[in-house]
């Protein structure tokens, strides 16, 4: 279960804020703002919609599992050249949300770290993926999904046996 208390009080030391900021910006009052961090209270979904709006993070930021915050702030450390990269191509990187780049800190190079033509290989290959299942979403939702999953299945079926071919010689 998500512990909505941490991660309101990561948010607001991330963003330098008091309690009476969080009220401001989401319109929340004091009393609910307080049963959220204390963990008296569980909040609703419109409670939290209202707390991601108005803290400006995706709402995914409040279900944080706190013990995998370590390994999040461990790879954004041991791979500072991602965020040289983000700098210097910030195009790249436009509808990001968190797990990518929790993806893309996650990754390293043949020998370490990534370098930046490597993280600029990494963000190119996810900005493809992300339209590719954009488009497949909607197809899926048209009289093509039928065939489209057929059309899939009978690739993937191509590449294992492939593959199962290939690992028996």
């Amino acid at each position: 279960m998500a512990n909505f208390g941490t991660n309101l009080r990561r948010l607001m030391a991330s963003f330098d804020l008091k309690i009476e900021d969080v009220i401001e910006q989401t319109g929340l009052d004091a009393r609910t703002i307080k049963g959220i961090l204390s963990g008296c209270n569980r909040p609703r979904a419109h409670t939290l919609h209202k707390l991601a709006t108005g803290l400006n993070v995706p709402t995914d930021e409040l279900f944080q599992e706190p013990s995998l915050l370590a390994h999040r702030a461990f790879d954004r450390e041991t791979n500072p050249v991602v965020d040289a990269t983000i700098a210097m191509h910030p195009e790249l990187f436009e509808d990001w949300s968190e797990a990518d780049y929790d993806e893309l800190y996650s990754r390293f190079g043949a020998g370490g770290e990534l370098t930046i033509d490597g993280t600029i290989t990494a963000a190119t290959q996810t900005n493809i993926r992300r339209v590719l299942h954009d488009k497949v979403a909607v197809l899926m939702e048209t009289v093509e999904g039928d065939l489209l999953r057929d059309f899939v299945n009978l690739l993937y079926d191509r590449v294992v046996l492939s593959s199962n071919d290939s690992s028996s010689q």
